[in-house]
């Protein structure tokens, strides 16, 4: 299992502090950049998995690769530095291969119709 890593925030990032402001809400906006983020990480992995889709038609591949599936949720749960354990991030990881496995089903369905 990957070592695990200090929760405090990166030199670049400031750590929220209680003064002037509740710390819940310093927190909330240390949140809410870290969910912008991860939208743009999400949607830049499914653009990804949009265009393996049309190379895996140009190929006459299927979508679902479970070899691969397997890989990544191995990977992500032996790297997983923690706090989320194991499990957590392998449910986390299932949810979004699900889904880019129905954009990758999506963008091979709107090919066919082109």
């Amino acid at each position: 299992m990957a070592q695990k890593r200090d929760l405090k925030p990166p030199a670049e990032a400031k750590a929220p502090t209680a003064s002037g402001e509740s710390a819940i809400d310093e927190w909330r906006r240390r949140i809410d950049a870290i969910d912008e983020q991860l939208m743009r990480l999400l949607n830049s992995r499914s653009a990804c998995a949009v265009e393996i889709g049309k190379v895996k038609r140009a190929l006459g591949l299927p979508v679902y690769s479970p070899e691969r599936e397997a890989w990544i949720l191995e990977r992500v749960m032996r790297e997983n530095p923690g706090p989320l354990d194991p499990t957590a991030v392998r449910r986390v990881f299932e949810r979004i291969i699900d889904e880019s496995r129905r954009l990758e089903r999506l963008a091979v369905d709107q090919e066919k119709k082109e």
